[in-house]
């Protein structure tokens, strides 16, 4: 006869602690088989998108709802019918105005019916797919200034724009004869009013990195266009708000008929380039008032009206301490000095504008603009530049940045920054074992790195042909941003409880470094999971890189986002680490033609 297990029945509030123990157990053995997962991330290896595996469930994941088509080029905060309640006055309507909690959608924005992936570059700057961005105004309205064309199944760029019809190429060398775009000391650059980003794709080639905006407005698509074309861009207004870059940032700043009102407001919109130029910048303007002797009837203005404009902003350019360097033909350059010693002795006869009280001119998410001028680090001499010679590009990169040097950012050493470089050469390399993609020249080009800190990442992919928008978190303890811009790389604020100032599909790959566990109990981690979704390309990759817990809860819904993913060991292999890296692929999917509106229109 069997033995018997128990000699009597088991009462029920011992069946109920058994059960308790049983179900601890359970949960228990998952997380530790999480944590001691395969050092070799098999599934990942050598691997298409198509092909990688995911541990499995017992039941099929519950997938967030596709939004409606009508939501495909959705940007939360710059959304058209939300910004007209607010004022129009400078503008302000276009700056961003994120959704309210209870607006946000909880819905994947789909791809356009027939989208498809991006091509490579450097093709990219000059094709791009029809239906990728099924705009057709820009084609008719800018035709004789060579924006765009349309061709077939693509939209082609001839690299025109409004005041270089000829191309952006011959612009760019008409520049270079006026100041040195060669030698490496000019690396960082804004345009503001991109268009469709022309003159920062063409930049590239020389070596500079540029920052282009515009706001979302009549000119449909243009930032989405030089996104298309892997050009880096965000949406962006000067308006009331700072622009969301650090202080001391750009090497040049660039407007070519940008429609920019620059001496209204007490020059408050040259003040804010002021602040965002490291000291000897150039502004360099083209387009209204410049040359309007020739051009005054094409743009169909008065010459008194024209005439007053110019001087205007001649006013407001002196009353920074700005020289002009030279006029010639349809542009003109100024230069910000490079220091304020004499700049400071004027300001005893002209005092307008004033030197800012005490604030802190890195501060540039949601801060309104002040009319004041920046004060620049003090120097002993009229020869010194302030803050420090910035070594020239590509040396730039590598070498200790200034802000570390001067002690700017506190707890951050020049042995910090050494050793996070390598840090990131090392992770990078672990990372190409994985997705063998990022060392297929072209495959991605558009990368988004999510906390920045230093710009490790970046730099370490800096001979790849990528560019990263690194963010540095306005919630992170240390301001890094200015260090980022100070190794000629580029980047921006973010608060990542909203949605990022960028179209959907801006990203072929994004990087998140200890993103979710710096907003836990900030903000919904699925919103910013959603987030990522919307602005991720179809195919694109993620790397989430957490504590082994938060990477379970991500992951989770990672899967009702459709992504394929797996978690894999630390670079050091060790499985007893508890930080792991979520390697994922965003599943090629798109909203076909017939798609219902009944969704997205229930989600608003």
């Amino acid at each position: 006869m069997a033995p018997k297990l128990f000699s009597k029945p088991i009462s029920p509030r011992r069946r109920i602690y058994v059960i308790a123990l049983v179900l601890f157990l359970c949960i228990f053995s998952y997380l530790l088989g999480l944590r001691h997962q395969a050092s070799t991330p098999t599934a990942l290896l050598r691997t298409t998108p198509q092909n990688i595996t995911v541990p499995t469930t017992p039941t099929k994941p519950h997938f967030f709802p596709a939004c409606g088509v009508e939501y495909s080029e959705y940007t939360p905060c710059q959304h058209t019918q939300r910004s007209l309640k607010f004022d129009r006055d400078r503008l302000i309507y276009r700056e961003r105005h994120c959704p309210e909690k209870e607006e946000v959608l909880k819905c994947r924005i789909p791809p356009p019916p027939g989208y498809r992936n991006p091509f490579s570059w450097p093709v990219s700057r000059d094709l791009a797919w029809y239906v990728n961005v099924p705009h057709k105004d820009l084609t008719v309205e800018k035709a004789v200034q060579n924006w765009i064309r349309y061709e077939g199944e693509t939209f082609r760029f001839p690299g025109g724009g409004t005041m270089f019809p000829n191309g952006a190429d011959a612009y760019i060398d008409n520049i270079g004869k006026l100041i040195n775009l060669k030698d490496g000391s000019i690396r960082t650059a804004i345009d503001t009013g991109c268009g469709v980003g022309s003159w920062g794709a063409y930049l590239l080639s020389r070596g500079i990195l540029t920052m282009s905006f515009a706001p979302r407005d009549t000119h449909e698509a243009q930032v989405q266009f030089a996104l298309e074309r892997g050009v880096p861009a965000l949406i962006g207004i000067l308006a009331s708000k700072r622009l969301p870059y650090p202080s001391s940032a750009f090497d040049m700043a660039h407007c070519s008929r940008c429609l920019i009102p620059w001496p209204q407001y007490d020059g408050i919109y040259l003040i804010e380039v002021d602040r965002v130029l490291r000291p000897g910048g150039y502004w360099i303007l083209s387009g209204p008032p410049i040359n309007w002797k020739k051009h005054w009837k094409g743009w169909e203005r008065t010459k008194e009206d024209l005439n007053s404009e110019q001087v205007s902003i001649e006013k407001v350019a002196k009353s920074l301490c700005w020289t002009k360097i030279v006029e010639e033909g349809d542009l003109a350059i100024w230069q910000k000095p490079i220091n304020h010693l004499n700049c400071k002795a004027n300001r005893k006869i002209n005092k307008n504008p004033p030197f800012c009280n005490a604030q802190d001119p890195d501060k540039a998410w949601d801060t309104d603009m002040e009319a004041c001028l920046t004060h620049l680090p003090e120097v002993s001499s009229s020869e010194e530049i302030a803050g420090g010679k910035l070594p020239k590009w590509p040396e730039r990169l590598n070498a200790i940045p200034q802000r570390i040097s001067r002690g700017n950012v506190k707890g951050v050493t020049e042995q910090t920054f050494i050793h996070d470089s390598q840090l990131w050469n090392k992770r990078l390399s672990y990372y190409r074992t994985i997705n063998n993609r990022l060392s297929q020249p072209g495959r991605y080009r558009n990368f988004l790195d999510m906390n920045a800190f230093l710009g490790g990442f970046a730099a370490a992919l800096v001979h790849d042909p990528v560019w990263v928008m690194n963010v540095v978190p306005v919630d992170v303890k240390l301001n890094t941003l200015g260090v980022v811009y100070d190794r000629g790389l580029i980047g921006t604020y973010q608060d990542w409880c909203e949605a990022m100032s960028t179209y959907p599909r801006t990203y072929d790959f994004i990087h998140a470094d200890s993103v979710f566990s710096l907003y836990e109990n900030r903000c919904e981690m699925e919103d910013i999971l959603l987030e990522m979704d919307r602005i991720l390309r179809p195919e694109g990759s993620v790397i989430v890189r957490e504590n082994v817990e938060m990477l379970a809860k991500i992951k989770t819904i990672a899967d009702k986002l459709n992504w394929s993913s797996e978690i894999v060991n630390h670079e050091d292999g060790s499985s007893h680490q508890n930080e792991k890296i979520l390697f994922a692929v965003k599943n090629y999917w798109t909203a076909p033609p017939q798609i219902s509106d009944q969704q997205g229109s229930t989600a608003t």
